[in-house]
């Protein structure tokens, strides 16, 4: 089976140890990981361990621009904490800050947001954001996701500082409805 993702456009593949400069070129930047709570990486070899222990092992994909070659963001599907017992993944994104409002990332989570209920055939898929980071929350609504409410102070963030999540999610029923909407139009 193949994880890769396409898009109107934007091809997005699974990370690779060879990325890592490209993870550290957008992830070094102190406007883009401490949105996610994640501090910006400090160097070449912080990013290879991130893509060794955390996007290898796991759904997480490098996002591209169909016909680049530069890799500009990732995005992946974590086990969802929050649901034990459920068939539900949890998304996480972060964009290189000088492609930002152009609607990369609301087309690379729809695109994520198909292959997870069309392949993994998941009930829901859920994302989080911090009540501060408006450019994410725009996303998320964008895609379809129902706010369900703000976990209080239920992140602890890299600096260890505690911080509030406002938690979305979309259940496979409510996508389905979204997909035969937009194919009456």
């Amino acid at each position: 089976m193949s994880k890769e993702i396409r898009t109107e456009r934007l091809f997005l593949r699974l990370w690779r140890e060879e990325d890592a400069a490209a993870l550290y070129a957008y992830a070094k930047d102190s406007d883009v990981g401490p949105h996610a709570g994640w501090k910006p990486h400090a160097d070449v070899a912080e990013s290879l361990k991130i893509i060794k222990t955390l996007f290898i092992p796991n759904d997480v994909w490098a996002i591209m621009i169909k016909g680049g070659d530069r890799i500009i963001g990732s995005i992946g599907l974590e086990p969802d904490k929050r649901r034990p017992g459920i068939r539900s993944r949890e998304i996480g994104y972060a964009l290189a800050k000088d492609v930002w409002g152009k609607g990369i990332m609301t087309e690379a989570v729809k695109g994520v947001i198909d292959f997870a209920f069309e392949v993994y055939e998941l009930e829901c898929v859920s994302v989080c954001a911090f009540p501060l980071n408006e450019r994410s929350q725009r996303i998320i609504q964008k895609c379809g996701f129902v706010y369900e409410g703000t976990q209080r102070q239920a992140y602890v963030t890299y600096d260890g500082s505690r911080r509030d999540v406002k938690c979305y999610s979309i259940l496979q029923e409510e996508w389905k409805d979204i997909r035969l909407a937009g194919s009456e139009m």
